[in-house]
């Protein structure tokens, strides 16, 4: 099984867990408990700007370590979240407007459209990296994008893409 976290796109191959019912989400459910799922049972798992929604001093880790579990041996997780080091760096730009430096706060901070679009951590690559190999991931490396689906993975801002995608395998 392929599993995508947090999608909306429906795509062959892939079964979608969200937190929201909606159209081809096959299982409702928060990334926080896959429980749901057998440990070693899943061979791709795809996750577009959800981890930013999850606290640095718990929640992240003990998700990473969830996916880790339902993976099987040789198992990819792919994660795409807000780049802090781009958006900090775009954000401090002094070619920008006032409305771009907003657009910018709120890819940082989450849109707040409801209580599940707060974002409580900033990633960069070398971070994301230590927190997937404190895990049990190997070869943690960064892409320049997955092409899988049409989501945040590939959004740019001002011509930079704006998604730190990174691939880890069990």
């Amino acid at each position: 099984m392929k599993l995508n976290i947090g999608g909306t796109e429906i795509k062959e191959g892939w079964q979608i867990l969200n937190i929201q019912r909606g159209p081809g989400v096959d299982f409702v459910g928060s990334c926080t408990d896959l429980s749901q799922f057998q440990e070693n049972s899943i061979s791709e798992i795809y996750a577009s700007h959800v981890f930013e929604h999850l606290s640095h001093r718990d929640e992240l880790m003990s998700v990473l370590a969830g996916c880790y579990g339902v993976l099987e041996p040789g198992g990819e997780l792919k994660i795409s979240v807000p780049d802090m080091v781009i958006l900090s760096q775009l954000f401090l730009a002094e070619n920008i407007t006032v409305e771009q430096r907003y657009e910018l706060m709120l890819m940082i901070f989450g849109g707040h459209e409801d209580e599940n679009d707060i974002h409580k951590v900033g990633c960069w690559d070398e971070l994301l990296a230590l927190y997937l190999m404190n895990v049990g991931f190997k070869e943690p490396k960064k892409v320049n994008e997955f092409g899988l689906f049409d989501d945040y993975s590939s959004q740019r801002f001002a011509g930079e893409l704006i998604s730190l995608n990174m691939i880890a395998i069990k």
